[in-house]
């Protein structure tokens, strides 16, 4: 299989994986067995950064299945800087949210429970998805730099791997209360895509892939956006609980 076949299958790869760590969570509501205070989606979120790092990492090194040049270091450091936002981000919100439900069942308000909303909705939110911007916004920029020579993508794949990321990423943003975060980073890559792109697209399917991601999520933004005239929680309005 040529590399950028290869890479094809491991972006659908990613954004199947992306969909899942952010939907089977919230749908495992239930308290899990061995101790019930927890849900069980929240033992299986546990694995989120397992699965996604890695990820993650294979497209951050794309470029090395074709030469062994090493990326510049302040890229590493970037890479790691990103990545540890992310880990540091979902790792508060896991632990928080699972308080924040039982502050709610016990009917616990007051200082106790505006510190733990504060960890749990904004400062975890707003780290997790600092990292995911950034490190998308690393590998489009290493993609730039790194095209495919040569080689052309029919770019099938991508257009449903970049839809399915798109729409999960809007979820994630809308949900998470990022939009100030998320909504101009996506319209900035659509537009950059758009007017910069369009011609590289077959020979950088990473740029392609997170191009459609982000224009997809752009299109549910705007459209959310004047339905509710504002970018309301999916929990504010009672879509999910």
């Amino acid at each position: 299989m040529q590399p950028i076949n290869r890479l094809s299958w491991t972006v659908l790869a990613f954004s199947i994986a992306f969909a899942a760590v952010h939907a089977i969570p919230v749908l495992l509501g239930k308290p899990f067995g061995p101790y019930p205070v927890i849900t069980t989606g929240a033992v299986v979120d546990l694995l989120t950064p397992l699965i996604m790092v890695p990820l993650y990492w294979l497209l951050y090194r794309v470029d090395q299945t074709r030469t062994p040049s090493l990326a510049p270091t302040w890229s590493w450091i970037a890479f790691l800087v990103f990545t540890a936002l992310w880990v540091q981000g979902d790792s508060i919100h896991l632990p928080t949210n699972a308080i924040s439900l039982v502050l709610k069942s016990n009917l616990i308000s007051g200082s106790t429970h505006d510190l733990n909303n504060f960890y749990d909705e904004v400062l975890s939110h707003y780290l997790w998805h600092t990292g995911m911007v950034g490190l998308s916004g690393l590998i489009m920029f290493r993609q730039w730099q790194r095209p495919f020579a040569g080689e052309r993508s029919p770019l099938a794949l991508e257009a449903v791997a970049g839809s399915l990321y798109g729409a999960v990423f809007f979820g994630a943003v809308v949900e998470g209360g990022t939009a100030p975060l998320g909504l101009p980073f996506a319209a900035l890559v659509t537009l950059f895509g758009l007017v910069w792109g369009r011609k590289r697209f077959r020979q950088q399917p990473l740029l392609a892939f997170f191009f459609t991601g982000y224009l997809v999520a752009t299109i549910f933004f705007v459209g959310w956006a004047i339905y509710w005239r504002g970018l309301p929680q999916f929990t504010h309005i009672g879509i999910i609980d």
